[in-house]
């Protein structure tokens, strides 16, 4: 005699709920691909009804239905793939009348299915997501042979194969996005800067070198962003880490006085203060520039003409701590609460009539959590100014943890 659990809820449910949800494929239409795999399944085990479903938090959706039920969701509760997904086998009920926990149900009930038979739909982490099931309106006397059981596995195999080739695909693309979206972004301060040279160079021919220098300096950027984005279409890989041993006050240096003529242009000051205790740090160069650069940029873009810009360095404990901090228009409670978020719409308005789509920030935390390090703003109101804070730490991490799983 089966014997019912005293609960239906597998002791990692909230992980088991997020790889389901990660898949997507709750409350979506029925698929060709899918029904033909619950039809052979039927075939095969010899049974009028077949199905494929994953349970939910509170419910059972059906995304294949071969049977005379209507409709695609059931309730959780006294349904027999709950059950079957509490056991890594197989689920085997020759006689639901047998237990009564499923007689309660609508669709063991009178008139209702007999016999059941399912094989879990286990992700490559171990979660048991649903069933590919058979059932029938007789019980079944027969048991099931080892072939056929091999077939109902192998099949609830090809299911989960199926959705994973997916969520690859999907994931692929959401990083090619990301890459997207930072380089054109990225593209967009550069090109400033050259305008910028190129206005100076018209008004003041005495500092040619140094604007013809600045030029060059935007291009090659331009240039390492488009080839950038190019080679990871071309190999189809997530975006990675190219960790280095980095010297801070080099990189924020040079940082600074490639916005010298953006902040000149506002009479800004950008200010530097660097504990000489911070030694240097492993990572990604290119990627760390561009979060100061979106960090920096903004600090100019929101704050005021005469104002003043303080970039400081400093460690604390294990990480370094990077602070942007101004003397802008400041942050709401609102803002600070979707100020990471893509296309965020925030209560601060560009002072010099620039431009922004409101990735920058969402940007820059993705790249900043693939150093396993964290990102936040602070400003005590409207008005106020606003700091904004990287946190990295001082050792880098096994380089496949380094991945966009945003993406």
């Amino acid at each position: 005699m089966f014997a019912v659990p005293e609960t239906i809820i597998p002791h990692n449910e909230k992980l088991r709920l997020k790889k389901l949800y990660d898949y997507q494929v709750l409350d979506t239409h029925p698929e060709d691909t899918f029904d033909k795999i619950t039809f052979v399944a039927m075939q095969v085990l010899k049974t009028p009804y077949a199905f494929l479903t994953f349970v939910d938090e509170d419910r059972v959706f059906f995304k294949s239905n071969i049977s005379d039920f209507q409709g695609n969701i059931a309730a959780r509760e006294n349904f027999p793939c709950s059950l079957a997904i509490l056991n890594d086998g197989f689920s085997i009920f020759y006689d639901t009348h047998d237990i009564d926990y499923l007689k309660e149900g609508y669709i063991c009930g009178e008139g209702g299915v007999r016999f059941y038979a399912a094989a879990p739909l286990k992700s490559p982490e171990g979660f048991l997501l649903g069933t590919l099931c058979v059932a029938d309106v007789k019980p079944r006397t027969t048991p099931l042979n080892d072939v056929e059981l091999n077939i109902l596995k192998s099949l609830s195999e090809v299911v989960v194969n199926k959705l994973e080739s997916r969520l690859r695909y999907k994931k692929l693309l959401r990083s090619q996005n990301e890459l997207m979206s930072l380089t054109l972004h990225e593209l967009k301060n550069p090109l400033a800067s050259i305008k910028l040279a190129n206005e100076v160079m018209k008004k003041e021919p005495t500092r040619l070198e140094p604007m013809t220098d600045m030029i060059k300096e935007s291009v090659l950027r331009m240039q390492d962003k488009l080839h950038e984005l190019l080679k990871q279409s071309e190999t189809e890989e997530e975006l990675k880490l190219n960790i280095e041993e980095t010297n801070l006050e080099e990189l924020i240096s040079g940082l600074i006085k490639n916005f010298e003529l953006l902040a000149r242009r506002k009479n800004q000051q950008v200010k530097f203060e660097f504990d000489p205790a911070t030694p240097t740090i492993p990572l990604d160069k290119a990627k760390i520039s561009d979060v100061f650069f979106n960090l920096l940029s903004n600090a100019i873009k929101y704050s005021y003409q005469d104002s003043e810009i303080k970039i400081i360095v400093k460690m604390e404990g294990s990480m370094v701590c990077i602070e942007f901090r101004d003397q802008g228009q400041g942050l709401s409670s609102d803002d600070i609460d979707k100020l990471f978020r893509k296309f965020a719409k925030l209560s601060a308005k560009p002072t010099g009539k620039e431009t922004s789509n409101g990735l920058g920030l969402s940007i820059c935390k993705s790249l900043v959590e693939m150093h396993k390090g964290k990102i936040f703003a602070e400003s005590p109101g409207k008005d106020q100014g606003s700091s904004f804070f990287v946190l990295l730490p001082l050792h880098s991490k096994n380089e496949d943890n380094s991945k966009i799983n945003t993406l």
